[in-house]
């Protein structure tokens, strides 16, 4: 475990780099932000000359691997952040400057305890995408196929964990602050992000992942995950069919090739649909590299580091939440928040309801040009902090992903209407699930312009799922001491001296200069 002081070094180090990009002026201008981080920004941007718009996805990238997949949790929190950030964050790309091939060579080799020659007849030096953990080089194995081979960046493991370990340290000293920090829950943030990024540091859970959603979407047609060749492939290295297609994102060359992008854009977002609400388990890293659409207008999907996963109950309660929002029905959407914990009951939820037809109202039945759910979602989030409403990260993560084929779709489509292809969905899934209880609480709702649910039905699925808050178990946090709490043990009191001097004189200069 690194002293106190290491991670304050690191800290205004990294916030030497956000204050070159003029990353750090939100969080100096943020009422809600403690005295002492505002403190630590002005001293991390003393010198610096800051653009005038801030450019956050530029600072994560110079930052390093980790503080890009940071950067892109993040992009799921503009609660945390700020909208602008948050916007911005989405952009971010993940990638880096490749590994050269030597080095990549010998990690197979290792991993395998094999000669390259024996698992591949040829592998392309030149990789065909070089990302922040990993990059992906084209091969053909040694019995003829051609595959694309996912290699570890040597020593990202080592990395990352050092860099996580800060991460960690600082969300527990901010929380411990109280106040808004204590509401927005970073410490939570940063073990789900740990939690991801140890998913995406073992290759085998990632084929693992394409492994399920593969039989997850077996009977939705238009939709392929790439098969696992699973004799190359380990937790450094994972060998995959190669896919040939069209990125999603090149429009011109998907209109020469003669698709259907109106039909494309449906299948994607009933893709996305299919995988949150009847399956529970999403692909959330649903942007634009990768997604392909092959020659028979099939979409067909890489890269499953991360992988979203929603109980059965919070699916209930997520396909009610789009179906009132869809048919104006804000009670009923308030209600549900009650149900499923995310608000204190203390609140009242007719104030609820009229501050969610606030944000609902504006948007509904217009094209995604003129509106879109990314924006109710942001307004969503701009109303929490008036009604406490805590932190959901499996919510997060379905919005992160949500606003990602939104876009996309709306690049092939402009006129789509995201609530007219999400309405027959929702409301089918619910009929099916439901059974014919829901089929005539739906008819109720629309003959009388309700939302009242027919207390048979919430008995019945109050009695199939008991409650649980809707959410996952969040992962355990763990225990970080703090720099001003009193410790005893003479191998301690060192490293909480140098960082008392250090934040200390920082506190000094700050005051003097400020």
């Amino acid at each position: 475990m690194a002293q106190p002081l290491t991670h304050i070094l690191r800290l205004l180090s990294w916030g030497r780099t956000l204050a070159k990009h003029g990353a750090l002026r939100g969080i100096e201008r943020d009422a809600n932000t403690p005295a002492p981080v505002k403190r630590l920004t002005r001293l991390a941007r003393l010198g610096t000359i800051q653009p005038r718009t801030p450019d956050y996805a530029g600072a994560f990238q110079d930052i390093g691997p980790a503080a890009i997949k940071l950067g892109q949790t993040l992009a799921t929190r503009p609660d945390l952040v700020g909208e602008e950030a948050a916007r911005n964050l989405l952009s971010l790309q993940d990638s880096l400057p490749p590994v050269p091939f030597k080095p990549i060579c010998q990690e197979i080799e290792a991993s395998f305890a094999r000669p390259l020659s024996a698992l591949y007849s040829h592998v392309d030096p030149v990789p065909v995408g070089a990302a922040s953990i990993a990059q992906v080089h084209k091969a053909v194995t040694t019995d003829g196929r051609t595959v694309a081979v996912k290699v570890l960046r040597p020593g990202i493991r080592e990395k990352f964990a050092r860099d996580i370990q800060t991460y960690e340290w600082a969300a527990a000293h901010l929380e411990a602050m109280g106040g808004e920090a204590l509401r927005l829950r970073p410490r939570l943030t940063v073990a789900n992000f740990k939690r991801w990024t140890l998913r995406e540091l073992d290759l085998r859970r990632e084929a693992a992942s394409a492994s399920e959603l593969t039989e997850a979407m077996k009977g939705h047609a238009g939709y392929r995950v790439p098969g696992i060749d699973w004799d190359r492939t380990n937790g450094s290295v994972m060998t995959i069919d190669w896919v040939d297609g069209i990125k999603i994102s090149d429009r011109e060359a998907l209109v020469a090739a003669g698709h259907d992008l109106p039909q494309l854009a449906r299948r994607l977002v009933l893709a996305f649909l299919t995988q949150a609400i009847s399956d529970g388990y999403f692909h959330a890293d649903m942007h634009q590299g990768n997604l392909f659409v092959e020659p028979d207008g099939g979409i067909a999907a890489i890269d499953f580091g991360i992988m979203g996963r929603i109980d059965r109950r919070a699916r209930f309660w997520l396909a009610e939440i789009l179906y009132g929002l869809i048919t104006g029905n804000y009670r009923r959407v308030a209600e549900i928040h009650f149900e499923a914990q995310y608000v204190p009951s203390y609140h009242s939820v007719d104030e609820f309801a009229t501050a969610l037809r606030a944000v609902g109202e504006p948007m509904r039945g217009k094209p995604v040009k003129d509106q879109s759910v990314g924006q109710m979602l942001d307004g969503l989030f701009a109303i929490t902090r008036d009604f406490d409403m805590a932190t959901q990260p499996h919510l997060l993560l379905l919005q992160k992903t949500m606003v990602m084929v939104e876009g996309l779709a709306t690049s092939l489509d402009p006129d789509i209407n995201m609530w007219d292809v999400s309405g027959p969905f929702v409301k089918d899934w619910m009929r099916d699930e439901l059974g014919p209880e829901a089929f005539v609480a739906d008819k109720v709702r629309e003959d009388v312009q309700t939302l009242l649910r027919i207390p048979e039905l919430v008995r019945r699925i109050e009695d199939r799922f008991p409650p649980r808050g809707g959410a996952p178990e969040q992962p355990p946090l763990p225990d970080v001491p703090l720099v001003w709490e009193r410790r005893s043990g003479a191998r301690r009191w060192p490293g909480y001296l140098a960082a008392a001097v250090l934040g200390g004189a920082i506190v000094w200069a700050v005051g003097t200069l400020f």
